[in-house]
């Protein structure tokens, strides 16, 4: 299996090797290599246009401007704890960007990014994770279903969302984000298995960040990469550079035609690295190492299609300072809509858990409103 490389990013994206290689029927890593080389396995890909390379740059830009705000507002006792993206931009915002709207996203809690591409508010997201039951719906007609916290219980759902569309012969296909650590996961072997069967409509989009919170990739599996697992559910296994915007557009884009003419599942790894911790509640210098932290960010993929949309005269340092500008002023605009939404009203923790509540939660009930009343939370 060909391994990522890295890029000479001073070269435009065209003139560069499009990252992508396939492992379908248990390529050996000589023929998945060669294919690469002669582009065979990354035939018929669809490619950004220059439009849509500036427009996917400045979601970037503002998914991350977002993120660091969110790890800012959870410091500062205005959000819980949160799971930041940053690093892993152009795995999520080319992902988005190569699915139609009519599709379905199943997220964990850390696809903030493709969520906001595929048309969820970021005040919805803010209030995610400002513990309101607003943020846990979606507005009608943007088909995300709610986060799964659980790892990797969000895949059977994909998988049955999938079969559904077949069989009403629908032309709407399903992505299951994960990461690497859900790969060890029963749901993700029953839910490939599943999808590989029944030759379903589905995407099986990994993150592999190199760690599940702690744990790094290499006690997480013996494989040498995580693509090769599909052959053995008879599902195609892509592995592409996740840092590399392009080449995650043109995979997710081929894997969703693929799936739209009823040709079945695919599984991809993008493979990238989250700069900081698991969620704020963790402390990553704990089990990385510095200087492997700075190598990443050294790939940082925002700088790196800066650098071709710049070399390629498409972007300018004003554009570039004039929308950060303007994504501080859209996350400002989001974080004033949050803000602006009623305290939440504690007496919902009771409202749907039983049709009659039991004796012992009265009486809780009852405790809660004489501490905090029959309203929001003082």
């Amino acid at each position: 299996m060909k391994q990522v490389e890295d890029h000479d990013l001073t070269k435009p994206v065209h003139e560069r090797e499009r990252n992508v290689t396939s492992a379908r029927d248990g390529a050996s890593s000589a023929s998945a290599k060669e294919a690469a080389t002669t582009g065979e396995s990354a035939g018929n890909l669809v490619s950004p246009s220059d439009e849509q390379l500036l427009e996917m740059y400045r979601s970037m830009i503002l998914v991350r401007h977002f993120d660091r705000r969110a790890v800012h507002l959870q410091r500062t006792g205005r959000l819980g704890t949160y799971a930041p993206l940053e690093g892993q931009e152009a795995a999520q915002v080319g992902c988005g960007f190569a699915l139609d709207k009519r599709d379905w996203l199943f997220p964990t809690y850390r696809e903030h990014g493709v969520s906001m591409v595929h048309g969820l508010p970021m005040s919805t997201v803010f209030l995610y994770w400002n513990g309101r039951p607003e943020g846990c719906i979606p507005p009608a007609g943007v088909n995300i279903f709610p986060i799964a916290v659980p790892i990797a219980t969000q895949l059977p759902h994909a998988v049955g969302a999938a079969w559904a569309s077949k069989l009403k012969g629908e032309d709407v296909i399903s992505v299951g984000f994960l990461g690497d650590g859900a790969t060890s996961e029963g749901d993700f072997h029953e839910a490939m298995n599943f999808a590989g069967v029944f030759k379903l409509p589905v995407i099986i989009f990994c993150q592999n960040n190199g760690y599940a919170i702690s744990v790094p990739l290499s006690k997480q599996t013996a494989a040498e990469n995580l693509a090769s697992k599909a052959a053995g559910y008879g599902v195609e296994g892509v592995r592409i550079d996740g840092n590399d915007i392009t080449a995650v557009y043109e995979a997710v884009k081929k894997a969703a035609d693929k799936a739209r003419r009823g040709d079945g599942p695919t599984f991809i790894e993008a493979v990238t690295y989250r700069f900081g911790s698991h969620t704020t509640a963790d402390d990553h210098t704990r089990y990385r190492a510095g200087q492997e932290v700075d190598e990443w960010k050294s790939k940082d993929p925002i700088e790196r299609l800066k650098k071709d949309l710049l070399a390629r005269g498409l972007w300018s340092e004003e554009q570039d300072e004039a929308a950060w500008a303007e994504a501080d002023a859209q996350v400002q605009v989001a974080i004033d809509e949050m803000q602006a939404v009623p305290p939440v009203d504690h007496n919902r923790l009771f409202d749907y858990a039983y049709a009659e509540l039991p004796q012992h939660l009265v009486e809780q009930r009852d405790e809660m409103r004489s501490l905090y009343g029959n309203g929001g939370a003082k």
